[in-house]
């Protein structure tokens, strides 16, 4: 008789209701001859209990297989289910380097991987820390640790992501591709408050400037505008929230210099007032977002990082590589409901960058454009705050309420050629009595005019090539010009 261990044993013992005490050691357990087969109804097993060692239990864990006897082709099982469960003694217990187990722990944290729930030696099904599983948060990720904690695998099935990569409690991490930025992106963010960051009420010389930009005292409240002391100098504080609670905050000093708190979630400014909201309005800056609301629109928010030099003429990245537009992304719950959403970036060039790259990513046929109004003959005004100094605020209001349909290639407004259409009917282009054709009897009837489609028609053999070929000739001879003649019915020269 042969016994199959799971582990190796230094002693055995099975206790049961019906039967004597059995022991012996492995060698002890070798094939002899069996007597007295047993019939199928006499067949019993044997159940031998594995313990498993967690570093992540105090208490080991007992996981119960079948372990079967078979002796002249026939298998004995045990039906001793409610006798004591099998006692093992001297067993060679794996030990855990419980310093191994907190560095592998501590990377796997960085890596944004959930190892709480990870069972050493086995495939754990987890939440990807890059793509979160998509818009259904399937759990992708596939997460394999040792048993001795010294090393740990993972690689998200997602068709999107992709994530890969190894890593070892004494080591480098070895990743499928560069993926500082996303590791970047999935380290913990900070937990931040208004006291921990030594923000303070603004001061009566900002709440001045604030004046100056026809910013009330209201609109700061109402938006928590604060300040902050660096060194010598007092900066503005425009914190972000979120349901809330403190996300984030950007600062700008006196020198308009801008700079935000680090290992925070890049959020737009303003979220929570466009939260269950039908229109938005997106502006380039925090003060725009606050002359939105002196024009009587809370439904504003602005970008966290600014505006690019140019439009970029790559395809769109995936949502998990679109590091500069994250805070798209973070805050796709309260975009995703918006019928309208109008950009109002400004009116540089790489305000129209911006406004583009964000019809790109939030669909151009739910946007509209504004189109700032003109300060003097050769310019616009640039921004929202702009028209509210130096307009007032019905203005403003005036120019979002007039907003237009962002454009779509191959989609074209009547409205844009009405100035044309105007200039053509009251003939002051220049062109519109168009040139002779070189027959008088023919100029008070017809005319050649650049830009218009003339279609000859008549019954076959009537001359109409003839004709063509004529006007062509007199056009050339009387005003120069050239032509390209195509006739499938003359030859070539």
């Amino acid at each position: 008789m042969r016994l199959l261990l799971h582990r190796p044993l230094r002693k055995l013992s099975f206790l049961s209701s019906s039967a004597g005490l059995l022991m012996g050691t492995v060698q002890l357990f070798k094939s002899t001859p069996c007597p007295n087969p047993l019939t199928p109804s006499q067949r019993h097993s044997f159940h031998s209990h594995r313990l498993v060692f967690s570093p992540l239990s105090p208490k080991p864990m007992s996981t119960t297989r079948p372990l079967c006897l078979r002796t002249n082709g026939y298998s004995y099982v045990s039906h001793a289910n409610g006798a004591a469960p099998a006692e093992l003694e001297n067993a060679e217990e794996k030990r855990v380097d419980f310093n191994q187990l907190s560095r592998l722990k501590l990377k796997l944290e960085m890596l944004g991987i959930d190892y709480g729930i990870c069972m050493p030696g086995q495939y754990n099904h987890l939440i990807c820390p890059i793509c979160k599983g998509g818009d259904s948060e399937e759990k992708s990720l596939s997460v394999y640790i040792s048993e001795d904690w010294g090393s740990a695998f993972w690689c998200c099935f997602r068709g999107k992501c992709g994530w890969q990569g190894r890593t070892t409690a004494v080591g480098d991490n070895k990743l499928s591709r560069e993926t500082s930025n996303q590791i970047a992106k999935v380290k913990k963010k900070r937990e931040i408050t208004v006291e921990s960051l030594g923000l303070e009420p603004l001061c009566e010389e900002l709440v001045a400037y604030f004046s100056e930009r026809s910013i009330s005292t209201e609109t700061l409240r109402r938006n928590a505008v604060m300040q902050k002391t660096t060194g010598v100098q007092i900066c503005i504080a425009f914190p972000y929230w979120r349901d809330g609670m403190l996300v984030s905050c950007k600062y700008r000093d006196i020198e308009k210099k801008f700079w935000q708190e680090k290992d925070t979630e890049r959020i737009f400014y303003g979220l929570d007032d466009i939260k269950g909201t039908n229109d938005i309005i997106i502006v380039e800056g925090e003060i725009d977002k606050l002359a939105m609301e002196e024009a009587g629109f809370h439904n504003c928010v602005s970008v966290p990082d600014g505006a690019p030099a140019k439009v970029s003429s790559k395809d769109l990245p995936p949502e998990e590589q679109d590091t500069k537009y994250q805070y798209l992304w973070n805050c796709k719950e309260y975009l995703k409901k918006a019928s309208r959403i109008i950009l109002a970036t400004d009116g540089d060039e790489p305000g129209q960058a911006l406004a583009e790259e964000l019809a790109r990513r939030l669909g151009r046929e739910r946007c509209w454009r504004v189109r700032w109004p003109m300060k003097n003959d050769n310019e616009h005004f640039k921004d929202a705050n702009e028209v509210l100094m130096y307009l007032g605020p019905d203005v403003l209001k005036e120019v979002i309420e007039n907003a237009e349909l962002y454009p779509i290639r191959g989609l074209f407004n009547f409205a844009n050629y009405f100035d044309e259409l105007d200039a053509y009917y009251y003939r002051t282009l220049g062109y519109e009595y168009g040139v002779s054709t070189g027959w008088k009897g023919l100029n008070e009837l017809y005319n050649i005019v650049p830009g218009e489609l003339t279609i000859v028609t008549g019954v076959p053999n009537s001359g109409k090539s003839e004709w063509i070929d004529a006007l062509l000739c007199n056009l050339s001879e009387s005003v120069g010009w050239k032509f390209a003649l195509c006739s499938m019915e003359n030859k070539v020269i």
